[in-house]
C-alpha cells in the first residue's frame, strides 16, 4: 500500500510550508479523505461486531466490513490521483487507516487463536523499525525510495490470511498454526528487506526532495 511513502511525503510536505495544520479543515472534506475516515470509523464497529460474533452469520459480517473497508482503500487512492485531491492530511489518514485496521484484526484474532499472538509481536516490531528508521534518515535529509514489494506483499498476505481466519471461526486449529507460521515468516521476511533497505550494503534511501 506504500503507507511508509506517504509518510515521508507528507513530512516532505511540511518542511516545505505546508504545514498540515494550516489546510485539513478544508482538505478534510474531499472525497478521498472523507473514505479514509470512514475506514477508521468501521474498525470499532468491526471490533465490537466481531468479539461478540457467535453465529456464523455475525462473523460473516464482520469480514463484509473488513472487505468493505478494503474496497474503499482501493477506491480512495483511485479518485485522489485521478482527480487530482492528493492532500497531506491525506497521505496520514490513509495510512493510519492501513494500520489501525491491521493492528485492530490481528488484536481480536490472537484473543481467540492465542498463536497468533507472535504475529501480533512481529508486526509491532516491523512497524515500530520502519517508523524509528524513517526518522533517522530523515533527520539525515534522505528517505526509502518507495514502499518495498515485500512490504505490499506482506500486507495482502496478513489481510487475506487473517480475514480468512474471520470468516471460518471454526476452522482447524492446524489452519491457524499454519497461517501463524506463513504471516510471521512473511513478517520476518519484510522486516529483514526494511533493515537492508535502510541500512545495507546497497542502500535504497535517496536524499529528499530528488
Amino acid at each position: 500500500m506504500g503507507s511508509i511513502r506517504k509518510w515521508y511525503s507528507c513530512i516532505i510536505s511540511r518542511s516545505k510550508g505546508a504545514p498540515l495544520m494550516n489546510t485539513w479543515k478544508k482538505d478534510i472534506w474531499n472525497i478521498p479523505n472523507l473514505l479514509s475516515l470512514f475506514r477508521i470509523v468501521l474498525i470499532p464497529v468491526y471490533v465490537i461486531i466481531y468479539l461478540r460474533a457467535s453465529e456464523p452469520g455475525q462473523y460473516f459480517i464482520a469480514g463484509a466490513i473488513l472487505a468493505v473497508s478494503c474496497i474503499t482503500d482501493m477506491v480512495d487512492g483511485a479518485i485522489a490521483r485521478r482527480f487530482h485531491m492528493v492532500t497531506t492530511i491525506g497521505k496520514l489518514l490513509d495510512p493510519l487507516a492501513d494500520k489501525l485496521t491491521q493492528l485492530a484484526l490481528i488484536l481480536c484474532l490472537s484473543r481467540r487463536y492465542p498463536v497468533l499472538l507472535p504475529v501480533l509481536y512481529l508486526l509491532l516490531v516491523k512497524e515500530s523499525f520502519q517508523l524509528t528508521a524513517l526518522l533517522i534518515h530523515y533527520r539525515r535529509g534522505k528517505a526509502l525510495d518507495g514502499a518495498l514489494m515485500a512490504g505490499k506483499v506482506s500486507t495482502t498476505v496478513l489481510f487475506i490470511t487473517l480475514t480468512l481466519l474471520v470468516l471460518l471461526p471454526d476452522c482447524k486449529q492446524s489452519l491457524v498454526s499454519a497461517i501463524a507460521l506463513l504471516d510471521g515468516g512473511i513478517l520476518i521476511y519484510t522486516f529483514i528487506q526494511y533493515v537492508f533497505a535502510y541500512f545495507g550494503k546497497h542502500a535504497q534511501v535517496r536524499d529528499l526532495g530528488t
